[in-house]
């Protein structure tokens, strides 16, 4: 009798082992975004991310992929609401509300300033995989656009630049997202615009603004 009374007890703490681990909530290191370290806290949904250039760094729009002639940006931030965060492996989605570029210069012979880089056709969708891959998207029928207003010897013109989509990386080591000459072709102004743009950036940490600016974590 000891003994099944014993089988009994131990079948009832397996159910209710059981039972706890099917209601409890998936944890947070389960989402693709947490903040707070990899085992924190998910990122909600709506919640607004931002970051601006990585300390020491710069954007860069040149003329080749390996170049280093074309337009250069000492300040660049974006904002991004999180529109889905869904259990990892997998992948998260934002949407790019705001990409901004300040203090610009330019080597072009004949450009003597840059008046203005602005990001148009927002909102961009952007998205952000477990693997470390990011994809930045248009919306259907768009395009990704970026208008340069330069100072010339023969007075301001606008470049225009568009690509159909853009690829990057996040960086664990520093909460960062990576693009690294990514091209774009002139779609429309002068001979002094360069045929192509290659996009380099760096962007770093990642922040959670709604969540007191905490540091974004990929999983």
């Amino acid at each position: 009798m000891r003994t099944r009374t014993r089988s009994v007890l131990a079948l009832a703490v397996a159910v209710a082992g059981l039972s706890v681990a099917a209601v409890t909530p998936a944890s947070a290191a389960d989402s693709v975004l947490t903040i707070n370290g990899a085992a924190g806290d998910a990122v909600a949904v709506g919640d607004v991310l931002s970051a601006s250039l990585a300390t020491g760094t710069t954007a860069t729009l040149y003329s080749s992929a390996t170049g280093t002639s074309g337009v250069k940006c000492a300040a660049s931030t974006f904002t991004a609401a999180v529109t889905d965060n869904p259990a990892a492996p997998g992948t998260a989605t934002e949407s790019v509300t705001a990409h901004t570029f300040g203090t610009c210069t330019s080597n072009v012979l004949g450009v003597t300033g840059v008046n203005s880089v602005t990001v148009n056709n927002l909102p961009y969708t952007t998205a952000v995989g477990s693997d470390g891959s990011v994809t930045v998207t248009p919306a259907a029928g768009s395009t990704i656009q970026t208008t340069v207003v330069l100072r010339t010897l023969l007075g301001t013109i606008n470049c225009v630049y568009q690509a159909p989509s853009l690829s990057g990386t996040t960086g664990a080591a520093d909460n960062s997202i990576n693009f690294t000459a990514q091209k774009f072709t002139r779609t429309s102004g002068s001979s002094l615009c360069f045929a192509n743009g290659f996009f380099t950036a760096k962007y770093a940490p990642v922040q959670d603004v709604t969540q007191g600016n905490a540091t974004v974590f990929v999983n």
